[in-house]
């Protein structure tokens, strides 16, 4: 489970802006950062603040993914042929975790980390509990039968908050889902503008 799980709106509010999308955020309500100094007049960020806000937000964003995990996907993006950047985004969205989470299966990526840890998804019909494993074009996730009637499944698979992406075939009646390609930046249903290769810039210092 993210150490964060406890407190994953301070993100939201450090950001300024709501990463998920969600209504509960608090920034809907309150646009400045917490704490005592948090309605002190933002200064104008340096081109270093950029980039490291860019990967703080792209990182929150999964669940507030570990520094050493998150550098260490941005190295193999960095190795593929193409775009880094948006190499960077397609590895991020064949995580379990963040397919579990965009099929709505869960209501959001932190509970998708703790449900795929908990040994509630399976990948071609076989149990699989780590949240980084990376699916591929092809692959089939479905939830456990025994684990479909759980109220947090059936809430999140109702819900009109968020729409599945059309990278992913959705069968809420199965409770199952296929990776259909690995997306682009502009596939990603993000709620709030992501800048990856800021991310890139950060990295290549």
């Amino acid at each position: 489970m993210s150490k964060r799980i406890n407190a994953k709106y301070k993100i939201d509010r450090r950001m300024g802006e709501n990463i998920w999308g969600r209504p509960k955020s608090p920034v809907n309500r309150r646009e400045y950062g917490p704490g005592e100094h948090g309605q002190r007049r933002r200064s104008k960020l340096s081109d270093f603040g950029l980039q490291l806000r860019a990967k703080q937000k792209l990182k929150g964003h999964y669940g507030n993914i570990a520094e050493k995990q998150f550098k260490a996907i941005y190295k193999e993006a960095a190795r593929i042929k193409g775009d880094t950047g948006e190499n960077l985004i397609g590895l991020l969205e064949c995580r379990l975790d963040a397919i579990v989470y965009r099929s709505k299966f869960v209501p959001t990526v932190f509970s998708a980390r703790q449900f795929v840890n908990h040994g509630h998804v399976k990948v071609n019909g076989q149990r699989v509990n780590i949240p980084s494993y990376r699916c591929k074009v092809g692959d089939v996730i479905e939830i456990k039968e025994s684990s479909r009637q759980l109220p947090m499944v059936m809430e999140a698979s109702q819900s009109s908050e968020r729409d599945t992406p059309d990278y992913i075939n959705v069968d809420h009646g199965k409770m199952s889902a296929e990776f259909t390609q690995v997306p682009v930046l502009a596939d990603v249903p993000y709620p709030v503008i992501m800048e990856p290769n800021l991310v890139v810039e950060f990295y290549s210092r």
